[in-house]
């Protein structure tokens, strides 16, 4: 049978085969849903547990440098005065004073825009301004009843000539949401009415501990996981016997109260994170010690950590180990990009940041973070709690006192120098130094994070395909197919018996299947012909299906095995099958 590839869909066709197929379900949908909220049915909620036992074997338990938490959901209040959320987590919100009264992300308004129904009606009608006005008398009282122009038909005229020139779909919403079309006015998407000046709306969801509503009595569902691991530093290196460099790594649920969740399980209220904050040591602390600092350049070798790094190829190791796991679970390479922000795109307290980006059929978006975050989480949260989140390192106040009083003082010169060009005062640095000497510091943090549900839509994405089939008749058929990888297809296995009313074939079916699914996850499948049990299989990304039929029965023993990538089949015997499928999913 020929194959003719066929581009990857659109985001609404895999929406449909993951509601139609069990993946993900919006959440209370028989009471019309709840926006920003999802459930994951029996297959997406299986998806969900190979990415992040995929991401924990890999991140924590395969090594010995990082360590596991699984921390609460509501943390004491004052975790996030420490942590600058309940002051500055916040998102530029606008209001719209018109028809609709909505609001949402004054960041993402021309995005919602280019999704609305008011940019499909004009991009239609630019340059044609008679299209323009009746529209605006018409057609557009429905789509945008907040428009000035829908609102004031008699404006058009003073606009009439303009209206023929202009080609750029955004300008022309402004010239019809606004008297004089001012370019920094925002209009709203939704109905075509003005925006309010954006103001900050702090994104925490507010609960309440114990019996009595009261403001004392105030907390908040975490916003990330991260803050948690801060907390518990002190306690996971003392009972791990861990030293920096090593990590605690978190895979939990957060939850942000987004005004605009949109872009289905991209953004939405509830949702959960897998992320590392890996401790190291300072810069300074690694010249005393090794008498310099590895410098990163595109020879480094960043296979295996080395004791004289720096914070720069520590924070290019990860990068390079989140990409490593990437690829290994289905993302090709040539499907994300790196994008390493700029100076003036990082927070106050970051050294570098990478956005780890995917192009979704929405357009290209953060799939994943790894920020190097200076000793700024460490150092807040020993300010605010008084606790010490110092580490004393014992080799470090050996190798201090092997110095002579010049080597000091010169080390201490050069060490000021290098912060009051980062804009750091000499009082600090002295500060620093003097704890450096006695061997203590707050350890610097290398933070991986990335979003489950991001992650499993990204997956989702890049394995949907649609393939153009043509039999030997020429009879044409489209094939829907989840490439997914065989370690985070929700399931592993299909096992058919070739018929059902053989008893000695159906049983040594099941006795087959029963072996398997001690292993792996399996579907059993005895109902229609074999090939269209092949295709429920496809679609649901199962990689291997096996079938039994008369000649494992009366001949040889051997199954058949099909591959889901290649549709091609192999006779294999039972005995073989395990040894080649672990191979096949988890080599």
């Amino acid at each position: 049978m020929e194959k003719k590839d066929t581009p990857k869909n659109s985001l609404e066709a895999l929406v449909s085969l993951c509601k139609r197929r069990g993946f993900i379900f919006q959440s209370s949908e028989i009471y019309g849903g709840f926006a920003g909220f999802w459930d994951y049915g029996p297959l997406g909620c299986e998806m969900k547990r190979n990415i992040k036992e995929s991401w924990w074997r890999f991140t924590v338990r395969d090594r010995e440098d990082v360590e596991g938490l699984d921390a609460s959901i509501i943390m004491h209040p004052a975790t996030w005065k420490a942590s600058g959320h309940l002051d500055t987590f916040s998102d530029p919100m606008s209001m719209c004073k018109g028809a609709c009264r909505k609001l949402m992300r004054a960041d993402q308004i021309w995005d919602v825009f280019a999704e609305s129904a008011i940019s499909e009606a004009l991009s239609g009608m630019l340059t044609e301004a008679g299209k323009i006005a009746s529209w605006c008398k018409g057609k557009g009282k429905s789509v945008a009843p907040g428009l000035y122009t829908v609102q004031h038909p008699e404006y058009l005229e003073k606009i009439f000539e303009r209206l023929k020139t202009i080609t750029d779909v955004k300008e022309l919403f402004v010239l019809l949401a606004t008297p004089d079309g001012e370019a920094d006015v925002l209009p709203c998407p939704n109905c075509g009415g003005i925006m309010t000046e954006p103001r900050p709306f702090n994104l925490m969801f507010k609960t309440i501990v114990g019996p009595i509503e009261d403001p004392s009595n105030v907390a908040y569902l975490r916003p990330e996981t991260a803050q948690a691991i801060f907390a518990e530093f002190g306690n996971v290196m003392v009972s791990s016997r861990q030293m920096p460099p090593f990590g605690i790594g978190q895979v939990g649920k957060s939850f942000r109260n987004e005004v605009t969740p949109r872009n289905y399980i991209f953004r939405s209220r509830e949702f959960e994170q897998m992320e590392v904050e890996f401790f190291i040591k300072p810069d300074e602390a690694v010249e005393l010690l090794h008498g310099h600092v590895a410098q990163l350049t595109d020879a480094t070798d960043l296979s295996e950590p080395q004791p004289d790094w720096g914070w720069e190829c520590w924070h290019k190791y990860w990068v390079e180990q989140r990409k490593i796991w990437l690829v290994k679970n289905g993302l090709p390479e040539a499907s994300f990009v790196e994008y390493w922000q700029k100076p003036d795109e990082l927070a106050h307290y970051a050294r570098a940041c990478v956005d780890i980006e995917y192009r979704f059929p929405f357009g290209v978006q953060e799939l994943e973070g790894i920020a190097a975050r200076s000793d700024f989480d460490l150092s807040r949260h020993q300010e605010h709690s008084g606790k010490s989140m110092e580490v004393f390192d014992e080799p470090l106040k050996l190798a201090v006192k092997k110095l002579s009083e010049a080597e000091k003082a010169a080390f201490r010169e050069k060490v000021i120098a290098a912060w009051v060009a980062r804009g750091k005062t000499p009082e600090a640095a002295n500060a620093f130094l003097d704890r450096l000497f006695e061997g203590r510091y707050i350890p610097h943090v290398i933070e991986p994070s990335a979003g489950v549900d991001r992650m499993a839509l990204a997956m989702l994405c890049n394995a949907y395909e649609e393939q153009a089939l043509v039999d030997e008749k020429g009879k044409e058929d489209v094939r829907t197919v989840l490439h997914l990888a065989p370690a985070i297809a929700p399931v592993k296995v299909a096992v058919f018996p070739l018929v059902k009313n053989k008893p000695e074939l159906y049983a040594l079916a099941r006795s087959i299947f029963k072996k398997l699914q001690r292993r792996y996850n399996c579907f059993w499948d005895e109902s229609g012909a074999i090939g269209r049990r092949y295709r429920r299989q496809d679609e649901i990304g199962t990689p291997f299906c096996v079938t039994v039929d008369f000649d494992t029965l009366e001949k040889d023993g051997t199954v058949t095995l099909r591959d889901r990538d290649t549709m091609k089949q192999e006779r294999i015997s039972v005995e073989a099958l395990i040894c080649k499928l672990d191979d096949l999913i988890f080599g």
